[in-house]
């Protein structure tokens, strides 16, 4: 008896679909792998940012000696306007609040030429220990090499448009994943093949390894790179978005003080810590406090209050035990892209999820050259 003509044309089309899938996975890959290269090797460097950076600024600026009390943050805002009273090019924004006793309080200014200044101050004597360039920095240079090639916004939309490329790959690679039909083909390496054989194994197995946090860096660093999947994540979550907070300036009235400020947040989001806290840049800015939760396990926290910078009013309360679906996942972006949601293991893990685009970006460049000198061979004969 013959084959059946209806699986013969399924086997047929899905034959020519699998060639479809297999080339634009490989000609993706060649034209966006040493970008994914760069960003991925520069991620593995950051995934230990905070403590490298905090141990380099004690390198730098020398150990604090922990006091009884500490000064507080509008003490500290003083200081710093004070030092800078005549530097009309630079604008606080932010103040960091100590991570730990031993910690400063870190002031962030910026310019209009985006540069950042980082000011150091001594919590417990308010005296000024250094400041530095943020961007100038090692640190500063692997995160602008990270997130846009030092590039500036161009490279910012590279890289994004790299990311998504990325999730492609992630995609097109699972369905070439050979153990869909038998399990233990996708993670056998057969060291004592050939060669193209030896790159072929690494490449499907370190793919399938990293495969749901290649995805995670990737779609979150797409979103990042652009304005548009936020309301997009806010629509398909059915999620409103927040309103934007906003100050009603008053003629002839100052700010209210940052001291009461702060007692007004408490008392909005009681029994979270003050993380840090960001400065209005107009007069119908609101005042942003950001704060952390016991129960929250990001390192700066995602609960935040707002205030009216003139009377203290409460425009807004963000708890993030409390936040809907959009809000959620929004915040899920930086612990997923990170690495930072298990703690310690899942950070160590993330350091060679990291090392993956260059080990499939070899073993690609080494498996299309095979192919590329078997071709070449039998066209010459």
């Amino acid at each position: 008896m013959g084959k059946n003509p209806t699986s013969f044309v399924a086997i047929m089309n899905r034959k020519k679909l699998r060639s479809i899938v297999f080339y634009l996975h490989q000609y993706i890959g060649l034209f966006v792998g040493l970008v994914l290269v760069i960003v991925g090797l520069t991620g593995s460097l950051l995934v230990f940012e905070q403590d490298f950076d905090h141990f380099m600024i004690t390198q730098q600026y020398g150990q604090i000696i922990p006091q009884q009390v500490q000064l507080s943050p509008e003490s500290v805002l003083n200081t710093i306007e004070a030092k800078y009273a005549a530097r009309s090019d630079l604008h606080l924004f932010r103040i960091y609040l100590p991570d730990t006793p031993s910690s400063p309080y870190v002031g962030q200014l910026s310019s209009a030429d985006e540069q950042r200044t980082e000011v150091f101050v001594n919590p417990y004597t308010g005296k000024i220990l250094g400041e530095r360039i943020s961007n100038k920095t090692l640190i500063g240079v692997i995160l602008s090499l990270h997130y846009s090639l030092m590039a500036g916004e161009t490279g910012i939309m590279f890289v994004g448009i790299a990311a998504f490329l990325m999730c492609i790959l992630i995609i097109t690679g699972l369905v070439l994943w050979p153990g869909w039909r038998k399990l233990i083909a996708g993670f056998k390496i057969k060291l004592d093949a050939h060669p193209k054989r030896v790159n072929f194994d690494i490449h499907k197995v370190a793919g399938i390894i990293t495969v749901v946090f290649l995805f995670f860096t990737g779609f979150t660093g797409f979103c990042w790179s652009f304005s548009f999947p936020e309301p997009i994540i806010y629509a398909v979550t059915f999620t409103p978005k927040p309103s934007e907070p906003v100050s009603k300036p008053i003629p002839s009235k100052s700010t209210l003080g940052l001291t009461e400020q702060l007692k007004i947040a408490n008392a909005a989001l009681p029994g979270a810590v003050t993380k840090s806290i960001y400065f209005p840049s107009k007069p119908e800015d609101a005042l942003q406090i950001r704060m952390k939760l016991p129960q929250e396990n990001v390192e700066y926290g995602n609960s935040n209050v707002y205030l009216d910078q003139y009377t203290g009013e409460v425009l807004r309360v963000d708890n993030a035990l409390k936040m809907r679906l959009g809000d959620r996942v929004l915040n899920s972006f930086i612990p997923l892209h990170y690495g930072t949601f298990g703690g310690l293991p899942t950070r160590i893990l993330y350091v060679f999820v990291g090392l993956a685009p260059l080990v499939l970006f070899v073993t690609s460049l080494m498996m299309w050259w095979y192919r590329y000198r078997a071709k070449a061979v039998v066209s010459d004969v």
